[in-house]
């Protein structure tokens, strides 16, 4: 298999697993910073040069596109698509999965539990539009961030009203949710392969924070996911069309809820905590795919 890994570092943990797990494995991989790559598309083929040459020919490709450069980075692996090249992520449903309002429409119309949530664009509408919610705790999310990074805790209701205002002020899009308190700082992170959980583990936030986040000081442990986690995560990563997804789920009295799906999920820290060989995991199912034949196809030109 001859494969291109879309990552803007190549000394990534998770980009240096995937490189290290594809050779080992006895396959041709290259990585590829998406930023580099620039295309030409026209009526009669689509064409792509990197660093002044021509790309072509490549079985599969797997994203590791930043949050930082998901329009341009999407567009690279759409080409890619067109070019008749396999991945296990497509670039349309990375988009649905970065957009959180998008993601939970479309997880909760599929019946998956979910945090209740509220958006809205006028400030005139702030007062209802958390009376919809509820009483506070409120978490306050921007709508693309990662990490962590964006999310808020308000315990006042005047609390959820001053950093709406101020966040509107900056014009920024976010929702708000309800705090499930059982939870207690704690998620639980679902790693899925062609549909099947791979591996597990639970986050727990440090002391004083409710954001169980690695990148903020959370810890993490290998778990078995229950049944139903697994069930879940499984058909969260399906709704939203994503072959390789780490699905945030949380505990809470009604089952679990889904937090957030991840559409390039860190490979670091599950498989430090898990022990598995996570980055094998990927390779094996894309490989799969390929030898199957359900891998190679023709993007749909829209």
């Amino acid at each position: 298999m001859k494969l291109a890994i879309l990552s803007r570092n190549t000394k990534l943990y998770s980009t240096r697993r995937l490189v290290e797990a594809a050779r080992e494995r006895g396959h041709s991989v290259r990585v590829l910073d998406p930023l580099r790559c620039y295309m030409r598309i026209a009526s009669d083929g689509f064409e792509m040069h990197y660093k002044g040459r021509e790309i072509s020919g490549y079985h599969a490709v797997i994203p590791r596109i930043g949050a930082s450069v998901t329009r341009y980075g999407s567009a690279v692996l759409r080409q890619f698509e067109l070019m008749d090249t396999y991945t296990p992520n497509t670039s349309d449903a990375i988009l649905r999965a970065r957009d959180k309002l998008r993601s939970h429409q479309l997880l909760a119309a599929e019946s998956i539990g979910l945090p209740a949530t509220v958006f809205g664009d006028n400030p005139d509408d702030t007062a209802d539009l958390l009376s919809m919610l509820g009483p506070p705790p409120h978490v306050i999310k921007l709508n693309e961030g990662t990490q962590g990074a964006g999310v808020m805790l308000t315990e006042k209701l005047s609390a959820s009203k001053g950093v709406i205002e101020a966040l509107r002020g900056l014009y920024a899009n976010f929702l708000v949710q309800e705090f499930v308190a059982e939870a207690k700082g704690a998620d639980l992170r679902c790693f899925v392969v062609g549909g099947r959980v791979v591996a597990a583990m639970k986050r727990q936030a440090p002391k004083g924070d409710f954001r169980s986040n690695l990148h903020r000081g959370g810890t993490a442990k290998g778990v078995r996911a229950s049944a139903a986690e697994q069930e879940v995560a499984v058909r969260a990563a399906r709704v939203l069309g994503l072959g390789v997804a780490g699905v945030d789920l949380i505990r809470s009295v009604r089952g679990p809820l889904v937090l957030e799906v991840n559409a390039s999920p860190g490979l670091e820290g599950i498989e430090e905590a898990s022990g598995v060989d996570v980055a094998g995991e990927i390779i094996e199912h894309v490989a799969g795919q390929l030898k199957l034949g359900t891998g190679r196809r023709t993007a749909t030109r829209r």
